[in-house]
């Protein structure tokens, strides 16, 4: 097949992205397959709709590649591409709105506020915060990944710094109440059918599981099964395909939890394009799964071309 592997683009982001979509891209080929890097640009349109792919592996992280926007145009274009619908991507980047569509259907997500953050950060406001949500908080940009402009604030000083630094990526902002526990991650599969993969326990160098963490070797550690009780793993991995179901995923994604001490699962947030650098949590999850990269990769394909085909019909042009 003639492959393209959207990577790059945008967002704060694009490092990760370049990286997943070159370990994407590598395997692939490996596999015999003819494969071309896009990077998003403002020619993108142009080389995808005169390149003649059979179809689109989407690479890209955060906006304009994760929140269904390069979905629609894809849509537009009458191309498969990998990974969830347009709806469903813009859902699951919009924590907010997620998080209520979640809450509605009875997951357990940890209570939080969304507030738009214009100019100064007035000292009423952090007290209203602290005292409805009590220390440490979480404050953090509606639509951004990686934890990027994420803090955790254990004062009032860290509140405002936290609510300055997160309007810098979104004005939109989410303040939620801190979920103390064990930090795992979840990964399902849907290449059509649900498949959840093994809970993946994360244990990181740093204070917070953040950026540098996630994507410097050394920083971080996976460990599969998570070591929690079985019971709790079992809630977990329920809770990780519901919320996968309830937004309306395809393809893969990773559901980020934390599991308190008496076990309940808290869901943290919905990634429609994870990570798939050689550090990764999914494709580690996978792995432990029997599904080695390369076969991830071409499951992911195979699901976009026969979606794609059933949706247009046979006679299609």
């Amino acid at each position: 097949m003639k492959l393209a592997v959207l990577r790059g683009g945008k967002s704060a982001e694009r490092e990760v992205s370049m990286r997943s979509g070159e370990q994407v891209a590598k395997v692939l080929r490996a596999r015999g397959h003819d494969v071309t890097p896009v990077d998003l640009d403002a020619t993108t349109w142009d080389v995808l709709r005169d390149g003649g792919f059979d179809c689109v592996f989407n690479a890209l992280h955060g906006r304009l590649g994760e929140d269904g926007t390069v979905q629609g145009m894809l849509e537009l274009l009458g191309l498969p591409y990998t990974g969830s619908g347009v709806l469903a991507s813009a859902l699951c980047m919009d924590k907010s709105r997620a998080g209520k569509v979640l809450a509605g259907a009875g997951l357990h997500v940890p209570e939080f506020e969304e507030m738009e953050v214009k100019e100064g950060i007035a000292a009423d406001m952090v007290e209203r915060l602290v005292s409805k949500f009590a220390l440490p908080l979480v404050v953090k940009p509606v639509r951004e990944g990686s934890t990027i402009g994420l803090t955790i604030a254990k004062d009032e000083d860290a509140v405002a710094g936290g609510l300055v630094l997160a309007a810098r990526y979104d004005r939109r902002v989410l303040v939620q109440r801190f979920a103390a526990g064990t930090e795992i991650t979840v990964g399902v599969l849907a290449t059509p059918e649900l498949q959840v993969l093994p809970t993946l326990e994360i244990v990181s160098e740093n204070p917070v599981y953040d950026y540098d963490a996630k994507y410097t070797a050394g920083r971080s550690h996976h460990i599969i099964p998570a070591r929690i009780p079985e019971p709790a793993r079992n809630r977990a991995s329920d809770a990780a395909a519901r919320a996968f179901t309830e937004l309306g995923c395809s393809g893969m994604a990773r559901v980020d939890i934390i599991v308190d001490a008496g076990g309940t699962p808290w869901v943290l947030e919905v990634n429609t394009v994870p990570g798939l650098t050689e550090l990764s949590l999914l494709p580690d999850a996978a792995r432990a799964a029997g599904i080695e990269f390369g076969e991830l990769c071409m499951r992911l394909v195979d699901h976009a071309v026969g979606r794609h085909q059933h949706h247009v019909g046979p006679t299609a042009i």
